[in-house]
């Protein structure tokens, strides 16, 4: 996307990329580009070196030991980043608890959790969804009861589509404490230690044949009271708040400007009739398309991201973001399948090994197929598609 920057920051440009240029391995960019799986040593490796540099966190204020980015320079390193096949950044801790805890929870919930999320020491995942708690959340049924002595709730329920939640020690859960009331005004938000007893993950194979995302079973699971963040029964109001934030991230501006990028090496190399594929009026048409697309999303990610950095929550803003930006990525995957041709049949890494020699780069073909289909979750997770459209015609339109 072509911007103007001013001289500081495209001098923050200029050391986004030396720091990259340095830190970023050939090791990390195979993987990330060849969709090899990211162990978690891997993740972690990479969560201390930019925690080490004190960019770990940017949009965390200062005080809490935040880079306190603008929205500019966040979006110029994530610019930066998804061009040279960084890693992602795990976002359950930095970029969704933290900012609930950071607007709801107790000074001695800052003071202890934040560092934990800064050093690494805790890795959190998110207890939302359930089986019969998807779209329609505020159903959710797991259950938090006090004990006699008032010091522990007692869960008992299931999550499901834990993100990395084998990896993780720590979980933040909506959960039912209140069955007599409307169903959004009986949830709370509590943070539960993975290692207590009577917590079981379950891994789920998707289509790509990875173990991404689990099932939780908790059974008379005992969490301190301390763990409450906020007032109980308010868990509705903070777990919207957090929505607001996973939306905006899931819309992706950095991953899709690398996987346009990829899609246009891919395209050249490729050949239909005589000349290379991105020279085909159709192709050429939809790649233009959503180039379109991208930059007006850009724009608005950044608009979005002002607010953040204000200390405002997303609006419905995040919603209209999610939507498209998910329909972006998917749009890009679909082209990146078609321009790989033959070579976006296999899916399985063993399948895919040495079998793009007449590529320019094997890695641009070789994960094409798993992407577009772990992708299509994108419109799901979240709050699906459907279900943002919805919201963003009654706040726009009323009723």
């Amino acid at each position: 996307m072509d911007l103007s920057y001013s001289p500081e920051e495209e001098a923050f440009r200029d050391e986004v990329r030396a720091f990259l240029a340095e830190k970023v391995t050939q090791d990390m960019k195979d993987k990330v580009r060849g969709k090899a799986e990211l162990t978690k040593a891997d993740m972690e490796n990479w969560h201390a070196i930019l925690n080490s540099k004190g960019w770990l966190a940017p949009n965390w204020p200062k005080k809490f030991g935040g880079a306190e980015w603008n929205a500019v320079q966040k979006h110029i390193f994530e610019e930066e980043a998804a061009a040279v096949s960084a890693p992602r950044i795990v976002p359950f801790g930095l970029g969704m608890l933290a900012p609930v805890l950071q607007k709801f929870g107790s000074q001695e919930q800052n003071d202890y959790w934040l560092p934990r999320i800064l050093s690494g020491e805790d890795w959190w995942c998110q207890g939302y969804s359930e089986p019969g708690a998807g779209s329609d959340l505020a159903s959710l049924k797991t259950s938090a009861v006090k004990n006699e002595a008032g010091t522990h709730y007692i869960v008992n329920g299931q999550k499901t589509w834990t993100t990395l939640g084998q990896h993780a020690n720590m979980i933040f859960c909506l959960v039912r404490t209140d069955k007599d009331v409307k169903q959004q005004e009986g949830i709370s938000f509590l943070l539960i230690d993975m290692d207590t007893p009577g917590i079981e993950v379950r891994p789920i194979i998707l289509l790509d044949g990875t173990p991404e995302v689990n099932e939780v079973w908790f059974t008379d699971v005992e969490v301190p009271v301390e763990n409450l963040v906020g007032k109980e029964n308010e868990g509705w109001t903070y777990a919207k708040y957090l929505l607001t934030h996973e939306r905006t991230n899931i819309a992706g501006v950095g991953f899709s400007q690398a996987g346009l990028a990829s899609v246009k090496r891919l395209a050249r190399a490729e050949m239909a009739g005589g000349k290379p594929l991105l020279e085909n009026p159709h192709f050429a048409a939809r790649v233009a398309k959503v180039e379109i697309d991208l930059m007006a999303m850009s724009t608005t990610n950044l608009r979005i991201v002002s607010k953040a950095a204000a200390g405002q929550a997303p609006g419905v803003e995040s919603s209209m973001l999610k939507v498209k930006g998910t329909i972006i990525r998917q749009e890009i995957n679909d082209l990146a399948r078609r321009a790989a041709g033959a070579y976006a049949m296999p899916f399985a890494s063993e399948a895919v090994e040495g079998s793009n020699a007449a590529l320019p780069d094997p890695l641009d073909a070789g994960p094409v197929a798993a992407k577009y289909f772990n992708n299509r979750k994108l419109s799901i997770f979240g709050g699906s598609n459907e279900i943002q459209r919805g919201i963003i015609a009654k706040v726009t339109m009323g009723g």
